[in-house]
């Protein structure tokens, strides 16, 4: 067996077989398996022939344990074709994509991988194809999402602001005669439900346009939403239309919801009928809290009304306004059933405080 001689001998052949039987890779399973008969005396024909390789496989995988030990054994990754861009180019790649494109230098105002393909032979001199492109921006970490509106109008530092000083905002919102009570985080928003109701995504065969009921008509109820994230407890009404009398009987019976006791900071937007006021009757037990002008992404009831519509108003069709009080009553009745649910879509890591 000259060429075939294994000179590493920490393993005897009785240790190659037990860890043939313990590793999970079967290739690497037969090799150790080869070199343990080969240990014992067996012919390199035989040793190869029994463990499915040939002479010239096996005495290559003997080299490769003398040099390397079992861990020689595995099956290298191939290092596959040299990227057309360097580390740095698709660096400057990934920039583009989270700066967007500019309408007047590229002609659109969403990226589509034509586009950056263009763009990406326009700066580099490097043709790539769709599917390349998009395969490089998987591996930047980018994916296809679904976009948030945004108001022109949003003070990005004052969104940033209220997060970095919500502690001292909730503080300051509490009066002197409420201090020292244990305190409740309540968060407050609107959402109108109507007959032209939502349409969401569903599962459907590849290639098919599944379609959905969607009404034509106007009739809708407003229905007023607070949650408290901590308690993983929610107050609303059904109300016919959104103004200050309609918000006194939300403030009244969110009042209703907090502990005895205790005192609740309700978090909310700046709408005309948030606004303290002679008409705007605030319980005693609360306080209100305004959000930053055009911040919806800020309150965590938003993402109650998504998961309301998506899972409950969506894909329906509500012949009258009392088929949509139903309808929005069995929802909200539904969610608060789901305590862990509501702790979940409504908890913010910058809104946790402790007075």
């Amino acid at each position: 067996m000259a060429g075939l001689a294994i000179t590493r001998l920490e393993f005897g052949s009785q240790e190659l077989r037990r860890r043939a039987v313990r590793v999970n890779d079967p290739d690497v399973a037969r090799r150790l398996l080869a070199l343990a008969l080969v240990l014992e005396g067996r012919s390199r024909a035989d040793a190869a022939h029994s463990c499915g390789m040939d002479r010239q496989t096996l005495r290559d995988w003997v080299h490769r344990y003398n040099a390397q030990g079992v861990a020689g054994l595995s099956d290298r990754k191939a290092p596959g074709a040299k990227p057309k861009l360097s580390a740095a180019q698709e660096a400057e790649v990934a920039s583009w994509v989270r700066a967007g494109p500019d309408l007047a230098e590229d002609g659109v105002v969403r990226w589509r991988r034509c586009d950056l393909a263009r763009k990406i032979e326009r700066q580099f001199g490097v043709i790539l194809a769709e599917r390349s492109v998009g395969g490089l921006l998987r591996r930047l970490g980018f994916r296809r999402l679904s976009v948030r509106p945004q108001h022109p109008q949003q003070d990005a530092e004052a969104l940033e602001a209220h997060k970095k000083n919500f502690a001292a905002l909730v503080a300051g919102a509490i009066p002197e005669a409420a201090k020292g009570k244990p305190l409740e985080l309540w968060w407050q928003d609107e959402a109108r439900v109507g007959q032209q109701g939502t349409l969401t995504r569903v599962w459907a065969d590849k290639g098919s346009r599944p379609r959905a009921p969607r009404d034509q008509r106007y009739t809708w109820a407003y229905l007023f939403g607070a949650v408290c994230p901590n308690r993983g407890v929610a107050a609303a009404l059904v109300l016919p239309k959104a103004n200050t009398t309609a918000m006194n009987l939300h403030l009244a019976e969110i009042s209703r919801q907090v502990v005895a006791g205790h005192h609740a900071v309700l978090i909310l937007d700046g709408a005309g009928w948030h606004q303290p006021g002679d008409k705007l009757i605030v319980p005693e037990n609360i306080s209100l809290l305004h959000l930053p002008p055009y911040c919806p992404e800020l309150n965590p009831v938003e993402n109650i009304w998504q998961f309301l519509r998506q899972n409950h108003l969506s894909h329906r069709i509500f012949d009258s306004y009392d088929d949509i009080v139903h309808a929005c009553c069995k929802a909200w009745n539904a969610l608060v059933q789901e305590t862990e649910r509501i702790r979940s879509i409504a908890s913010r890591p910058w809104a946790q405080v402790s007075i």
